[in-house]
Order: C-alpha cells, then structure tokens, then sequence
C-alpha cells in the first residue's frame, strides 16, 4: 500500500448540492475529489491537478458537457490525459448518440456514481 495514491478525480456539474453530495460519496471510498462548477475552471484545474478521471455533467446550466469532453480531449494528449465519463440526472438513452460519438470513456447516471462503477468504466479494477 505505500507510495499508492488515490484516484483523483475532478468532477464538473452546476449543481451545489451533487457536487457536495458525491464528493462526499467518492471520497469516503477513497478517492480524492476537486469539483468545479465551470468549463473555464475545469479547464485550469486539469492543467493544476492532472485528474485521472473528470466527471462531466452533460447539462452544464449555459454550457454543455459534451463541448468540455471535446476540449478536454483535444487538449491534453495521450497518456497524460484524464478519463472523461459523462454523468447526468437523465437516462443514457436520451444521450445515446452523443455519447458513442463523444471522446468520453462512457456514461453513469448519477444515481448510480460509485468509486467501484468509476474503476470499473476506466478499466482500474475495481
């Protein structure tokens, strides 16, 4: 266990409240959570934290999720990129299309955001 250190993950949602309630979920199971509530500050907390798993909210109030995974993408590269998994409150059918074609790793709704169903889509274990 020494010299092992915690997934770090960045999540990015309008919400306060889901912001609060799943750094509280995620870091009891023992990942280290920044949240951001803005592309622009998602964008400088990548570059500052080098998360290796962003969870973007597909409804980001004025902003859409699928333009950050976009930019997200496009702008780290290669291995030093962080996993983007898409989240929302809505179900993966109403999103289908955009999120096959989107350069997230997948989709968890947010009933269902665990530790073990990030490691899981990342491929970590579990």
């Amino acid at each position: 266990m020494l010299g092992h250190m915690p997934m770090r993950c960045l999540i990015v949602d309008d919400s306060a409240i889901f912001l609060r309630a799943a750094r509280t979920l995620l870091e009891r199971e023992g990942i280290a959570v920044t949240m951001a509530s803005t592309s622009g500050e998602a964008h400088r907390l990548v570059d500052e934290i080098g998360p290796d798993v962003v969870l973007v909210d597909i409804d980001l109030g004025k902003e859409s999720g699928f333009d950050l995974v976009a930019q997200l993408a496009a702008r780290v590269p290669g291995d030093a990129a962080p996993q983007l998994i898409l989240i929302s409150s809505h179900g993966r059918e109403d999103f289908e299309e955009l999120i096959t074609e989107s350069a997230a790793r997948g989709f968890l709704n947010k009933s269902t955001l665990s530790a073990a169903a990030i490691r899981r889509m990342i491929g970590n274990g579990g």
